[in-house]
């Protein structure tokens, strides 16, 4: 859907290259950042626990039209947001070569995201004496993929408000006291978040003052958290298999998943042996209450509960020395 501005905006193409990026310092690789599907693969098999990745970013700007439009003060930002864990951060953009070509970094910290975070770039100017007018947005977002291995489209989280309760969707009455439910049934997994639950939706998109932010930050931690586990145990239960029983990853998130989270669940055995491991104990059911522990606090660090309980129980913390005071 287009957005309809009562002003002036451009008409011509913004052109959006992510010329490189880097994590934690170390340059990636040319071959995880794709200019035709516009992803980036900021995933890496030997290396799970990076802090920041960060994106060099190259924008282009319509040359004639902004020489000869009626803006002024014009300047460029990146916009990197994600649904899963309301996440929106904004990065002032450089002018380099005039008024059409700038430059900048965007910074991804893991900490703050999931799985799929969208990259989009605004234009914003003056115009007829009112500053932050957007004249013109990215005809299409860069995707920056946390979890996959090669940089496509394939793959997505989906989050989706539903009413429990009251919706549309017979199947979640059953669950209408559940806060939200991890759906990994279809082609893509999906978070559902309870409309009728209240104050979550509340909570998640508008929270306000420490104590809201940080218990914002720790639902969504648990949510990130039960995400991960649920789409483990969906990939494990939908793996691929040669004649003499050997299991075979079974390709698209799944994969992702499991390629992400098995070196952290077996630490120490090989992708191929961590995969034949984790299906041959859910299996005969040796060692598996073990096993889910693994899971449990894999699952738990990929979804930052550890840091976003520390946060909100050092928050809770100065809230009741203030009151004692």
């Amino acid at each position: 859907m287009s957005t309809v501005y009562a002003y002036p905006t451009l008409v011509g193409k913004i052109a959006v290259t992510v010329r490189g990026a880097r994590i934690d310092g170390n340059p990636l690789q040319l071959s995880l950042i794709s200019q035709r599907d516009r992803v980036v693969a900021l995933h890496q098999v030997e290396r799970d626990d990076w802090t920041e990745g960060v994106l060099d970013l190259e924008v282009s700007l319509p040359t004639v039209e902004l020489a000869e439009g009626p803006w002024s003060a014009v300047t460029c930002v990146a916009v990197l947001t994600e649904g899963a864990t309301n996440t929106r951060v904004v990065s002032r953009l450089e002018r380099r070569g005039g008024e059409t070509h700038w430059q900048g970094e965007v910074r991804v910290r893991r900490s703050t995201h999931l799985a799929r975070a969208v990259l989009d770039v605004s234009v914003v100017g003056s115009h007829d004496g009112i500053d932050g007018r957007v004249l013109g947005k990215s005809d299409s977002p860069w995707v920056v993929d946390l979890l996959a291995r090669t940089p496509t489209r394939q793959r997505d989280l989906e989050i989706r408000d539903v009413d429990f309760r009251e919706g549309p969707e017979e199947r979640l009455r059953p669950f209408m006291e559940a806060p939200w439910l991890i759906d990994t049934t279809g082609e893509l997994p999906v978070v559902l978040l309870n409309t009728s639950f209240e104050g979550l939706v509340e909570l998640m998109s508008d929270a306000r003052g420490p104590l809201e932010k940080a218990t914002a930050g720790l639902v969504a931690s648990q949510i990130a958290g039960e995400a991960w586990a649920t789409m483990f145990h969906s990939a494990l239960s939908d793996l691929e298999f040669d004649e003499d029983g050997t299991p075979h990853f079974p390709g698209g998130w799944r994969e992702s998943v499991l390629r992400s989270m098995l070196p952290e669940v077996f630490p120490g055995l090989s992708l191929p042996e961590a995969l034949g491991e984790a299906h041959s104990r859910r299996g005969d059911g040796r060692g598996w209450a073990e096993v889910q522990s693994r899971i449990h606090f894999a699952a738990g660090r990929r979804g930052q509960v550890p840091k976003n309980l520390t946060a909100a129980v050092r928050v809770v913390s100065r809230a009741q020395e203030g009151a004692s005071r």
